[in-house]
């Protein structure tokens, strides 16, 4: 593995209470309504799958490939498809599941795309949002937790694919 310093900055137990409470929020707001909920690979993988598994409803899979990031710790600020959906979502109830949001343009990006093809409607949820990086305006509606404008790992999050398996979020110090 790289040499990186970390320093953690949300527990595992603080992950869970949350997934748990986000989950009950996802429950009530779908409550007899089937929802396409909708993984924004790689980052969400693991936040997704264990936010799905707290929803109480009916809940279809999908996922997407997006990225605004190459190999550095920034975003580009270009977004590219890597993987499209499977099935359409043409007058579904679309739930975005998404690991961070920094700059906001691949939620932008996301939801303009689900509301041409027709989503029935759109709802957010986010595991992590740095306020002070956001540049575009999207809606967000659930987010898990704020935090500082610094590069972060684990629960999913990687630096050049390592570091997705922790289970917490770790604040990365020695970045560029």
């Amino acid at each position: 593995m790289i040499d990186l310093k970390l320093s953690t900055l949300i527990t595992e137990q603080q992950i869970r209470d949350k997934v748990k409470e986000l989950g009950a929020a996802l429950s009530d707001k779908y409550k007899g309504e089937q929802v396409l909920a909708l993984c924004v690979l790689n980052g969400s993988f693991i936040f997704y799958s264990d936010l799905i598994r707290e929803i109480d409803g009916d809940v279809k899979c999908e996922f997407i490939g997006l990225s605004s990031y190459g190999p550095e710790s920034k975003s580009s600020g270009d977004v590219k498809i890597a993987l499209d959906v499977h099935k359409p979502n043409r007058d579904k109830h679309v739930l975005i599941v998404e690991d961070i949001i920094d700059t906001g343009l691949t939620m932008k990006f996301l939801q303009s795309m689900l509301k041409e093809r027709g989503a029935k409607s759109i709802t957010t949820c986010a595991f992590l949002h740095k306020p002070n990086a956001q540049k575009i305006d999207c809606d967000l509606d659930h987010i898990g937790f704020e935090i500082a404008n610094d590069f972060v790992v684990g629960y999913g999050l990687d630096y050049q694919g390592y570091c997705r398996n922790l289970p917490y979020i770790a604040q990365v110090q020695n970045i560029n």
